[in-house]
C-alpha cells in the first residue's frame, strides 16, 4: 500500500528532528521538536523531492511565506494541497 501524504511528511519531520517517527504527532510544531531555521529549509527541500512539487517558501521571510509551518498538521494541509495541485 502507498504511504500517505501525512505519513512521508511526518518521516520526513521525525528525520530532520532525529526523532522516531512514533515521537511526532501532527498537534507538534517544529520548534517543539527542535528543528531550527537550517532543519526547516532541509525539511522543505526533501519535502519538494519526495512529492515532485515546489514549495512558496522563503527562508529569508518564512512569516511571509503562503506556507503554513505553525505545525506539523499545517504543514501536511499544504503538501497535500500542493500535491492535489500539481498531479490534479
Amino acid at each position: 500500500m502507498a504511504e500517505s501524504v501525512k505519513d512521508r511528511v511526518i518521516a520526513i519531520i521525525a528525520e530532520q528532528a532525529v526523532l522516531d517517527v512514533a515521537d511526532v504527532s501532527p498537534a507538534m510544531t517544529l520548534e517543539a521538536l527542535g528543528i531550527d531555521s537550517l532543519g526547516l529549509v532541509e525539511s522543505i527541500f526533501a519535502i519538494e523531492e519526495a512529492f515532485d512539487i515546489t514549495v512558496p517558501f522563503n527562508a529569508n521571510e518564512p512569516s511571509q511565506s503562503d506556507f503554513d509551518i505553525s505545525s506539523v498538521a499545517a504543514i501536511i494541509a499544504a503538501v497535500e494541497a500542493l500535491v492535489a495541485e500539481q498531479h490534479g
